[in-house]
């Protein structure tokens, strides 16, 4: 298994620990009588709960694009150095924007975003024109 495959196996296990935390939280805020049942009105997290709602969510939108550049830069045979670190950087920001997000730390949270973001970007140019190394 290539590194990248690791942090994407990672990434999903870290995604698994949001939705319990976000889970945790909106329970206790909504009551497991809402979250029971059948949710056809819409129940409005507020504070932390929402945020980590919110964080959640942003990180099912980012782990797509992720996911698609260990696989593209994995099937290509496009692994090295550079593919490689920019997955880790991936992971640890993607670590500490959901503390930022849940925390209300701005412009940090942001800041945080972007490093995962530009990480993925650049998985994805390396693969497209072979820069991995």
């Amino acid at each position: 298994m290539t590194a990248e495959l690791t942090v994407l196996t990672l990434a999903a296990l870290l995604q698994m620990a949001q939705m319990v935390l976000y889970s945790i939280a909106g329970n206790a805020q909504a009551g497991s009588r809402a979250a029971m049942g059948p949710r056809d009105e819409k129940i409005e997290l507020t504070g932390v709960a929402g945020r980590l709602q919110r964080a959640m969510n942003n990180y099912f939108e980012g782990l797509i694009l992720f996911g698609i550049a260990v696989m593209v830069v994995t099937l290509s045979g496009r692994s090295g150095a550079l593919t490689e670190g920019c997955a880790h950087a991936y992971l640890a920001a993607r670590t500490l924007y959901i503390p930022a997000y849940a925390l209300g730390l701005a412009p940090w949270r942001s800041l945080i975003w972007a490093v995962g973001w530009f990480a993925t970007l650049v998985m994805l140019l390396a693969a497209l024109f072979g820069g991995a190394a």
